[in-house]
């Protein structure tokens, strides 16, 4: 199922307050691919607020798994609206409990005397095909077949690398009809955590927590664009890794900066 038409029933499901049902094709493990999930309580929350007040903060808290083919509604609250900025939250509930939950800050621009510009660069080589990363059937997870993720620097999950820091590009497969900050937050989560190249064997690992942070404005990005990522782990001991990443478009501008707490069970 195309990421566009879940992102339209999504907001369909939430304005007629009923419930929705994800395919096998999303999923991760067990779960339903987690930046599908805070994508879609994304577009359910923007819904709410005014055009003209972009996304600045996004926080994700992964409660429990969210399964396939079973229904789940969403809940939405408003926390505070003022002059420029609005604050909201929501959830996932599904079979009574608690799926995902986010909070996401919304903020118009204000007139200020403050400019700093970012100095950050990705420079990594244009992706090859041969980074790109295969869908391989009841080997890397599902929703893998719907983006394309090419590593230029560091290794597949569970190799037994020594380094910490992944490097590479990213689209969707099938490109949706324009990129909205929805499909970004999908995409973004994308990317195994960096610590899971170091692994030498299959071992569970989930994120806790993950928030993102949106730059604007930016420039016009086509359906069909690579982003580029960098991540790097600040530290990661005792079963916890802390991740940070930055995500540039294919012009070289920064549009998101991501953090994650992930539990690693090895």
């Amino acid at each position: 199922m195309h990421i566009d038409e879940l992102l339209e029933a999504a907001v369909l499901t939430a304005d007629s307050q009923t419930t929705m049902t994800l395919p096998e094709d999303w999923t991760q493990g067990r779960t339903v691919f987690g930046g599908l999930s805070a994508a879609l309580l994304y577009v359910v929350i923007k819904n709410q607020v005014a055009a003209e007040r972009p996304l600045r903060s996004l926080s994700t808290n992964f409660v429990g798994p969210l399964l396939t083919d079973t229904s789940f509604s969403f809940e939405v609250e408003l926390l505070r609206e003022g002059k420029s900025a609005s604050q909201l939250s929501a959830r996932i509930v599904q079979q009574g409990q608690v799926a995902v939950i986010q909070q996401a800050c919304f903020g118009a621009e204000r007139g200020s005397d403050i400019t700093v510009k970012q100095t950050d660069d990705h420079q990594l080589s244009s992706p090859k095909i041969e980074q790109q990363l295969p869908f391989i059937p009841d080997v890397t997870p599902k929703f893998i077949q719907h983006i394309d993720l090419a590593i230029v620097d560091g290794a597949m999950p569970y190799t037994g690398a020594l380094q910490s820091s992944l490097d590479g590009w990213m689209r969707f497969r099938n490109p949706p009809n324009r990129i909205t900050d929805a499909h970004l937050i999908c995409l973004i989560d994308a990317w195994p955590p960096a610590v899971l190249q170091m692994m030498k064997q299959l071992a569970p690992a989930s994120t806790m927590a993950w928030n993102l942070e949106f730059i604007h404005p930016h420039q016009p990005i086509a359906p069909d664009d690579w982003f580029a990522y960098k991540a790097y782990t600040r530290q990661a001991a005792n079963g916890y890794a802390h991740l940070e990443a930055n995500i540039w478009d294919s012009a070289g501008e920064l549009v998101a900066i991501s953090r994650q707490c992930v539990t690693v069970f090895c």
